[in-house]
């Protein structure tokens, strides 16, 4: 087990007052440990910002009906298979497809392949869930 820091804070009433009904929507058991996953979130900002490596995932809703449009994503995604961990390709419906790739590489280069392929015409919606190698995260408690 590590070692657990304590520490006091001041926080008008308002604002923990809504934090605590926050956190209570989000099922955390208890204040410390919102606390400490804002935390890890600022320091995956900063890894992302600063770090040498990070992983994520991007994911890509889009019209599989739409021309030449797997066959650019696919195009894409070998032209930076260095950068690729794995794909999921799930059908949702008739029409549409849902793209899930995972990614690990340089913070600057993963996000420059989540931005292209996003832009892709007929990508109906397309996010990056950043997240740490966890080497700047320390152990949990």
């Amino acid at each position: 087990m590590t070692d657990l820091f304590r520490f006091g804070i001041s926080v008008e009433k308002e604002l923990i007052e809504e934090f605590d009904a926050c956190i209570r929507k989000k099922n955390y058991a208890n204040r410390s440990e919102a606390f400490r996953d804002l935390i890890r979130q600022e320091l995956i900002r900063e890894e992302w910002a600063e770090g040498d490596e990070v992983v994520g995932a991007i994911i890509l809703l889009y019209n599989h009906h739409r021309k030449d449009l797997l066959s650019k994503i696919t195009t894409i995604q070998h032209d930076h298979q260095n950068l690729i961990i794995s794909t999921q390709h799930i059908h949702l419906d008739r029409d549409d497809c849902l793209e899930i790739v995972a990614v690990r590489g340089e913070p600057v280069k993963v996000q420059w392949l989540a931005d292209r392929l996003k832009a892709l015409k007929g990508v109906k919606h397309g996010t990056l869930a950043m997240s740490s190698t966890g080497h700047a995260l320390g152990d949990s408690p």
